[in-house]
């Protein structure tokens, strides 16, 4: 596990500075890395300064935290995978099967296009997509409730429906909206993308997943507990309902902020959780920190392929994703069926 953690945080560093000198205008590596050691405190004046303006601009304003928002937003989708696999006991699960995204970008559409969140300030897209998310999962959640249970096939089930009404009520959004710019970068955000990142796009995303992140370690044997099965956990003294209340809580709140920044992007809470899996077994302790690695090397990895393949246009994050990650989720859809 140490050895694993060692080289996926390594591959982590190596891919920050090799991602944010990739581009239509390259930034030699060493290059990449001065500059950013140069920003930081204590380090700064060791740093010989031997690049131009026009680098500095490029790594620090430019493609660093486009980065690093990458970083951020493949973790949480990450962690949210493995927090929705764990309430409804299914490796299978994502935000996309049980319609959390699909609600996340109903609501924030809506208030794109038509301002109805407005009053909310510079939170208005965050806090629009969280409540879209939340809604969404709380509804499943209750459809999925019989007997004060969960029923699982019910449950995904119940996600494949909502998220359904979601998408349809997201095109009725669209086609009604009031310009045509608006709903060219409503599309383009939905598809998914990190472009116009900024540094101030990433503190509220880092701090939730880091909160997230945590309260789902603490609870990391209640997560073990809960995969044998409700009746299981609950002979050993796991409160299943007020676990299960706040795994739909994170997911929601993960879910939300994370498509508020990146839009939606496909397969990552599915992908990496079952790759963790593989590596380290299936303990939430180990499982977790893994997962939030693999997912934002991925991303970040994926977003330098979006942006170079037809540079200098760039396409949408969540198209790459969904291409690599269907045949993915036809594997493991085979697999789980043998």
């Amino acid at each position: 596990m140490r050895l694993i953690l060692l080289v996926l945080t390594l591959t982590a560093m190596i891919t920050v500075v090799l991602a944010v000198g990739i581009g239509p205008v390259s930034v030699n590596p060493g290059t990449t890395l001065k500059v950013i050691l140069n920003r930081v405190p204590g380090i700064s004046n060791r740093i010989q300064v031997d690049w131009g303006k026009l680098d500095e601009n490029i790594v620090i304003n430019l493609r660093l935290p486009r980065v690093l928002l990458g970083m951020i937003v493949g973790g949480s989708l990450a962690v949210t995978g493995v927090s929705m696999q764990a309430l409804v006991r299914n490796k299978l699960a994502d935000p996309f099967i049980l319609g959390v995204s699909s609600g996340a970008c109903a609501f924030a559409t809506f208030g794109m296009l038509f301002g109805a969140f407005s009053f909310l300030g510079k939170y208005a897209l965050s806090i629009s997509a969280f409540l879209g998310a939340a809604a969404t999962i709380m509804l499943v959640y209750v459809l999925s409730r019989e007997g004060g249970k969960i029923n699982i096939t019910q449950m995904l089930l119940s996600g494949v429906a909502i998220s359904m009404i979601m998408d349809g009520l997201t095109k009725v959004i669209t086609l009604s909206a009031p310009n045509a710019l608006g709903l060219h970068n409503a599309e383009f955000w939905m598809s998914g993308s990190l472009a116009g990142a900024k540094w101030g796009y990433l503190t509220l995303p880092l701090v939730v997943m880091l909160l997230c992140m945590s309260v789902l370690m603490i609870h990391y044997r209640t997560l073990n507990a809960l995969l044998l099965g409700e009746d299981t956990a609950g002979t050993l003294g796991v409160n299943v309902a007020r676990m299960q209340k706040l795994l739909v809580l994170i997911s929601s709140l993960l879910a939300g902020v994370t498509i508020s920044v990146s839009g939606s992007i496909g397969f990552i809470g599915l992908m990496c959780p079952h790759i963790a899996r593989l590596l380290v077994g299936a303990d939430h302790k180990k499982v977790l920190p893994v997962a939030a690695l693999l997912g934002g090397i991925l991303v970040v990895w994926t977003d330098v392929a979006a942006r170079m393949i037809i540079a200098p246009e760039e396409l949408p994050l969540g198209i790459l994703t969904a291409i690599f990650g269907g045949p993915f989720f036809i594997v493991l859809l085979k697999k789980k069926n043998r």
